[in-house]
């Protein structure tokens, strides 16, 4: 799914498309390690998605971090910038 097509949807929808990517990513590798995926490609999209899924989340309120470990996204100042 493009991130165009994204940003139209609810929040609450999102995540609900989150927390689903993450089952079948989960059952994709089972099934990996099992030798029953064909497509292997199809991990590499569902593993796009939630990163995609995840920088909207991180656009949307920054504060808030719907990453597993809680990882919080710092924004760069002038004064933190390199020389």
């Amino acid at each position: 799914m493009k991130i165009s097509e994204l940003r139209q949807r609810s929040k609450s929808e999102l995540q609900k498309i989150l927390v689903d990517n993450r089952e079948k990513l989960r059952q994709l590798r089972f099934d990996l390690s099992a030798g029953k995926v064909k497509n292997v490609r199809e991990v590499r999209r569902i593993k796009k998605e939630i990163a995609r899924l995840l920088t909207l989340f991180t656009e949307l309120r920054p504060s808030l971090s719907f990453r597993k470990g809680g990882a919080k996204v710092k924004k760069r100042t002038k004064s933190s910038s390199p020389k």
